[in-house]
């Protein structure tokens, strides 16, 4: 497989980790990293197409399913960091409706750490009405929480999103899709939508389900906390649908390259961040929920939104990573933000996925021999 794109020389190993991710069954997709504000890595290969007929290209973009909810916490943090939001704040204060149910206590922190007890929808929904957008809003600011909240956390896989999307758009006056595109995307140049123009289509990878990759699903669903997956149901190959793409859901529709996310966790931990202040970073970063995931069963530790990585030698790093596979995130020690991009969903958690572990382990070396 011809792998494409640049790295610096102390860099060039990662070239070798990111061919053995095809020998490990990848089929299209890119990685960057981004050390001390400076883009060290970019490479590519593969196909976007599951017949193999079209090459991924440096501008290929794809849906990076869960890594939107990292996305989603830096925009968060910015609403903090300019005093538009708090995170100890009730969530009804910036979205009035959300008090009903019993919700009236429920901090927006609370709420961003999967501990809310909103991880889905009790009412039937479609996927129209979550393309819609309103609809899904208004049912999560009705209902009352599915089990008591502070008592333990359940991922909230679609939910999460709306949590950030709508307090947003009531302090800014902009939907996350707009937010994200003038306040992020811009100011980054990074290659980054939720709600894709259809002018993007053409760049778009095919997503392709590969074998186990509704293992975990049928775990959720079989469990004492199902909802996630359900009002609506969402299947693997959902994002090859202009619907999909063309909606706002931000905490899973985020169409990415991997120098986009490499960007964007980088200047988080630069010695010049543009996007956040040091402050902000922390409060976004500080541990809110640390057991285990009363659906999934594994351990789980998140922040303000930000999935927290607390053993081996990521211990300390925070980011996000998307069902299949795609991952993004940043290490403040390190100094460096890693994104990686594919189209091939495999069923692998995120701390087996041998892609992963192939790439963030020669990163780690890389950076070890730089002492």
């Amino acid at each position: 497989m011809t792998v494409h794109g640049q790295t610096t020389a102390e860099f060039a190993p990662l070239r070798a980790a990111f061919e053995d991710c095809f020998a490990l069954g990848q089929h299209g997709g890119s990685v960057a990293v981004v050390h001390r504000g400076k883009l060290v890595a970019e490479l590519w290969g593969g196909f976007a197409d599951a017949a193999g007929q079209r090459a991924w290209a440096q501008d290929t973009l794809v849906n990076v399913w869960s890594c939107t909810k990292g996305i989603a916490a830096v925009a968060m943090a910015m609403l903090v960091d300019r005093g538009l939001v708090d995170y100890d704040q009730p969530m009804a204060r910036y979205w009035p409706e959300f008090a009903a149910g019993g919700k009236a206590d429920l901090t927006v922190g609370e709420c961003l750490s999967h501990q809310a007890g909103l991880d889905g929808l009790a009412v039937p929904m479609d996927l129209a009405g979550l393309y819609a957008g309103a609809p899904y809003a208004q049912a999560l600011a009705a209902m009352a929480p599915l089990w008591p909240p502070r008592c333990t956390s359940v991922y909230h896989a679609i939910s999460l999103g709306t949590l950030v999307a709508e307090p947003l758009r009531r302090v800014t006056g902009q939907s996350f899709g707009a937010f994200l595109r003038d306040q992020i995307a811009g100011p980054m140049a990074a290659d980054i939508h939720v709600g894709l123009p259809e002018a993007h289509e053409a760049r778009l990878a095919e997503v392709i389900a590969g074998p186990g990759i509704m293992d975990g699903i049928h775990q959720v669903l079989e469990s004492a906390h199902p909802h996630a997956w359900r009002n609506p149901a969402i299947g693997p190959t959902e994002p090859n649908s202009r619907a999909w793409r063309a909606a706002e859901i931000p905490g899973a529709n985020g169409h990415a390259t991997a120098k986009a996310m490499a960007l964007i966790y980088g200047d988080l931990v630069s010695d010049a961040p543009k996007l956040l202040s040091r402050r902000a970073l922390a409060e976004a970063t500080k541990p809110r929920f640390i057991g285990l995931d009363a659906a999934l069963g594994g351990e789980a530790s998140y922040g303000a939104g930000f999935g927290l990585m607390q053993q081996g030698a990521a211990a300390g790093s925070f980011g996000h990573g998307g069902w299949g596979g795609s991952f993004g995130f940043a290490d403040p020690a390190a100094q460096f933000g890693i994104g990686f991009t594919t189209n091939h969903m495999m069923g692998f958690g995120d701390d087996i996925d041998p892609r992963r572990k192939r790439l963030v382990d020669c990163v780690y070396n890389v950076l070890a021999g730089l002492k």
